[in-house]
């Protein structure tokens, strides 16, 4: 038997390649996108994707499964548990078979039984892997968002994401029930989960790429626990905001995602063009790193840099009806821009544009903004005289866990839709843990028509260590709505 992961750093994603080397067959379970890496690790193996699968139907990437499929002639397997809202809307094409609880796909020599594990979806299914020539016993287990090295998949995206109420609790107590079962299963299966440290589909994930059950019955808190009330709470309870793009990713995996056949780098524009797009109200997102954004960036344009953050920002800020166009210092970052967002299926990419455009907004006799810098000294000091407005754009349970006593609260996801809740006539000194959203929050306040905007570069931390007012619990907060 071979087996490949292949881990997506910015998404905290995994995937795998089972390959049975007697006949050359492989498989691949929960492909991104990105789906020549796939094909690049099979021919260097010597084997041919016979079968395509995934444990669910996606919220935080767009699957590459159907595209995997495509380019490759295999069968795709799709999940056909959940209800009638949980069910893939292209399941019927020729090249899919829908399975079940007690199903298998072979690989050669290779099984992968279906299991179903619902919670975190109605129809998330694990595969359990037996490798038939070394043992008839299973020994691993495919997790995908249903066990995390330290922790399990979250109930709550289908209500917080995707806008289904009341799903939350009756998901908490489906979980709680496959959790239950699954601790049934021999303690040396090993563990093969969907997504490491940094992903939004669980709230403390451990950055280990692999486990066995039976070490989790020791340490993971949600296999380990069986009351079933204090597992609702708990699950529940302190889960990180998810980004507004996961309600599109489970439209986009559900209908079937369009099929790219590769990354495309749109067209360079000559730089004069950034006052047009910008006149006419076009979104142009400057690649460029925080730095060279402070000393001079162009009014108008929103700041993301390409960065490990940029696909979570990106798909909390931009749109997926629009077009969109990219101010970058070369192609390089333009490529791994248009990469990015293209697992996040921001497809839209209509052109892009050089430093040049710098030169071309100032010889236009326009000028170019530059972010004064401030420390947290500075914001306590005029935050307590009344000078300056004090925004903290972290999410919400950073902020609960110490903040700033005086301090506005809006997460930075929400900012640009609840600019209106500032207050008016003072600077706004925006800060978040360390300096790396508050660059990004200073650009969607100027987008909004909000000047008067410096960033406390040393973000919470800074506050935190020099002891400047800092507080715990919920006073003065804005929640999202």
């Amino acid at each position: 038997m071979i087996l490949k992961r292949f881990y997506d750093d910015k998404l905290a994603q995994a995937s795998f390649l089972i390959g049975c080397a007697a006949t050359g067959e492989a498989a691949v379970i929960d492909p991104n996108r990105d789906v020549d890496q796939y094909l690049y690790a099979a021919a260097a193996e010597k084997l041919r994707i016979t079968a395509v699968t995934e444990t669910h139907i996606h919220a935080d990437f767009v699957s590459g499964s159907r595209e995997l499929a495509e380019r490759t002639g295999a069968r795709l397997y799709l999940s056909d548990e959940g209800d009638a809202d949980w069910k893939y809307t292209y399941a019927s094409q020729p090249n899919v078979t829908l399975v079940r609880d007690g199903d298998s796909i072979r690989i050669g020599n290779v099984r992968l039984d279906v299991m179903k594990t619902p919670g975190h979806t109605p129809e998330h299914i694990a595969f359990v892997l037996t490798d038939e020539p070394g043992s008839k016993e299973p020994m691993a287990v495919f997790t995908g968002d249903f066990v995390f090295v330290g922790d399990v998949g979250r109930p709550d995206l289908l209500e917080r994401a995707a806008n289904y109420a009341g799903t939350m609790e009756k998901g908490a107590r489906v979980l709680f029930d496959s959790l239950r079962k699954f601790r049934k299963l021999p303690g040396h299966l090993m563990l093969w989960p969907g997504h490491g440290a940094g992903s939004a589909c669980g709230k403390n994930l451990g950055g280990l790429p692999a486990t066995t059950l039976q070490y989790e019955k020791l340490s993971n808190w949600g296999v380990r626990c069986e009351d079933e009330s204090a597992f609702v709470r708990e699950v529940l309870a302190g889960q990180p905001e998810p980004p507004a793009y996961f309600k599109e990713m489970k439209r986009i995996n559900k209908q079937g995602p369009p099929l790219l056949r590769g990354f495309r780098e749109p067209e360079k524009l000559p730089g004069e063009r950034i006052l047009e797009l910008l006149d006419r109200g076009e979104i142009v997102v400057d690649l460029r790193s925080s730095a060279a954004n402070a000393a001079g960036a162009i009014p108008g344009t929103l700041h993301i840099p390409v960065g490990p953050a940029f696909t979570t920002w990106a798909g909390w800020l931009l749109p997926y009806d629009r077009a969109v166009y990219l101010l970058a210092v070369d192609s390089a970052s333009v490529h791994a821009a248009v990469r990015d967002l293209a697992m996040i299926g921001l497809d839209r990419i209509a052109g892009w544009l050089g430093e040049d455009a710098l030169d071309a907004w100032t010889h236009s006799g326009r000028a170019l903004v530059a972010t004064p810098p401030l420390t947290a000294r500075e914001a306590a000091q005029r935050l307590a005289a009344g000078e300056i407005t004090v925004l903290d754009v972290r999410g919400a349970s950073e902020y609960d866990a110490g903040h700033v006593a005086g301090a506005k609260h809006i997460p930075l996801g929400y900012l640009a839709t609840r600019v209106g809740e500032l207050p008016k006539g003072r600077p706004i000194a925006v800060h978040c843990q360390g300096g790396t959203r508050s660059p990004i929050a200073v650009s969607v306040l100027r987008r909004a028509g909000i000047a008067d905007v410096l960033d406390v570069r040393g973000g919470y931390a800074e506050f935190a260590a020099q002891g400047l007012g800092v507080t715990e619990g919920a006073a003065e907060e804005v929640r999202p709505s």
